[in-house]
């Protein structure tokens, strides 16, 4: 709820002191009064942006994400049904590209800026487009966590500046380090019946607390609207990938 709330916060603000802006070039409109909307939209910015986070801690384990991230300050949770076999779909949820995904390489080239001729590492944020995502996750700072058959699989990294390496799935269990954060995500397949899968997707953040937490709270408010678009496009890609294998 704080992530929605510090987003809106941050969003709206910017919109705000954007009207302003325009309204202070407007020769017809009184410069305070336009002075006025743009300090207020500031205002809400960095309200949104200093939001405290919240902490939480799974209280009943249901997946294998409990076990590896059980504690967070920064979590969204994604879900789609399917209507196809959980085995069909797991292979989906590992062979979809980046160009599969609408949207994806756009939203992830607004995080990550890069000129078409420079030669840029490969990422989860720069995947060409017909790369599988999770392979090149698993390739540039993901670990395989967890697979546990064709109903979850759980993959972590650290994040921070200049990012971390982390080795291996012991690696990850242990503290990200001063300054990182630790992060998981899931893919969960439950079998409705009648042909029909549930897809969801979770993420979780664990930041170290202190000046660490604060400056990722401000970065995760200011990209929360785009991750969760690519998530909801990711899962869509995943849902016509399985279904379109079906009518094969």
């Amino acid at each position: 709820m704080v992530e929605v709330v510090g987003s809106g916060l941050v969003y709206g603000g910017a919109l705000v002191a954007a009207l302003g802006i325009v309204g202070a070039a407007a020769p017809t409109l009184d410069t305070p009064m336009a002075l006025a909307v743009i300090a207020c939209g500031a205002t809400a910015i960095v309200l949104g942006l200093a939001l405290p986070a919240q902490s939480a801690v799974a209280s009943l384990p249901r997946t294998r994400l409990d076990a590896w991230v059980p504690s967070w300050q920064f979590r969204e949770v994604h879900s789609i049904l399917v209507h196809s076999s959980p085995g069909r779909v797991f292979r989906a949820v590992k062979d979809v590209t980046a160009g599969e995904v609408r949207l994806f390489r756009t939203l992830t080239w607004i995080r990550n800026p890069r000129m078409p001729w420079s030669e840029t590492p490969e990422s989860i944020l720069a995947v060409p487009a017909r790369r599988p995502i999770l392979d090149a996750a698993l390739g540039s700072g993901f670990v395989l966590l967890e697979e546990d058959g064709d109903q979850e699989m759980v993959v972590g990294t650290f994040v921070g500046r200049g990012g971390a390496h982390v080795a291996d799935a012991a690696a990850f269990a242990g503290a990200p380090g001063p300054g990182f954060a630790k992060a998981g995500m899931n893919f969960v397949l439950e079998d409705e019946g009648g042909g029909w899968t549930r897809l969801t997707t979770e993420t979780r953040v664990q930041a170290s607390a202190g000046r660490g937490r604060r400056r990722f709270a401000a970065y995760w408010r200011a990209i929360y609207p785009g991750s969760a678009l690519i998530r909801r496009m990711w899962l869509r890609a995943i849902k016509a990938r399985a279904e379109k294998g079906d009518s094969e």
